[in-house]
């Protein structure tokens, strides 16, 4: 397979946009786009054979592992025993540290029957020694952004929130750019985000689509991803920017071709702004 020419060294490929498809074949799609940077989904690590397949993915050199998603108390949720979900985390890290991952970015767990703060006090309890090991090991732990529909399996629905509950646990943020960007104040959370922040997603939002997950290729939407980029550039962001593409969208379309053209877009963005490269 020829290998295209290489993305700019902040465009980040999740493995979200291949949904479905084997490690070592998304490895390839990545390799193929020119990614110098991936995302990986915990559950393909942290399955029977899952250290052997990524390191065998992972073989004949690159692209680099950016980032890992993870969700951390899922089923059961933030009123049970979380020793389980702590010690399995635990686990990724050492995973994440061996493939040389520079950060784990996490959704909480849903709440149960607990109210917001309760659920947040026993998530940020529990992250405790997964937080020192995180960084004993050189890895960013985070907590990313999402929307209410997902209140299953997370506890952070607004920007707002996420930098609440991160700033709690002592910990990073990852900014989805697709739940947060039509939220008020956006540039001052932002900034706020900034200092902890290690990974910004994106993707696009097309008006008056009602249903998740239904993503667009960036620049096929209404969120002003230009802009937003700028702010965060200006502001001093010097992180990866994740692209993370799933729905029917991208089904019809087919996933390798809209993973190029959001490569592409966002490629052209820093370019233009003349992002520096990622070190």
């Amino acid at each position: 397979m020829n290998h295209a020419k290489s993305l700019h060294s902040r465009v980040c490929i999740n493995q979200i946009c291949f949904s479905g498809a084997p490690l070592a074949e998304f490895v390839g799609h990545a390799r193929a786009l020119g990614s110098k940077r991936i995302g990986l989904l915990s559950p393909s690590l942290l399955a029977a054979g899952g250290r052997e397949g990524v390191r065998a993915a992972l073989a004949h050199g690159g692209p680099a592992v950016e980032t890992i998603n993870h969700p951390f108390a899922v089923y059961p949720s933030l009123d049970s025993n979380l020793e389980p979900a702590r010690d399995l985390l635990l686990q990724l890290i050492d995973i994440a540290a061996e493939i040389g991952s520079r950060s784990i970015y996490l959704l909480t767990g849903g709440r149960g029957t607990l109210p917001w703060e309760e659920a947040a006090a026993r998530f940020v309890e529990a992250i405790v020694p997964c937080r020192e090991e995180a960084a004993a090991r050189g890895i960013c732990l985070m907590i990313e952004n999402a929307s209410m529909l997902y209140a299953d399996i997370h506890i952070c629905h607004s920007l707002g929130d996420t930098l609440r509950l991160a700033e709690m646990a002592q910990i990073g943020v990852c900014v989805e750019l697709f739940h947060c960007w039509g939220e008020a104040g956006l540039e001052a959370l932002l900034q706020r985000a900034l200092p902890i922040c290690s990974l910004v997603q994106v993707s696009d939002y097309v008006l008056g689509d009602r249903s998740l997950p239904n993503r667009a290729v960036p620049g096929d939407g209404a969120i002003p991803l230009k802009k937003i980029i700028a702010m965060l550039l200006d502001g001093g962001y010097s992180g990866a920017f994740d692209i993370e593409l799933l729905g029917p969208r991208i089904d019809t379309e087919g996933h390798l071709v809209a993973a190029r053209r959001a490569a592409e877009r966002l490629c052209a963005i820093l370019d233009e702004f003349g992002a520096a490269d990622l070190v």
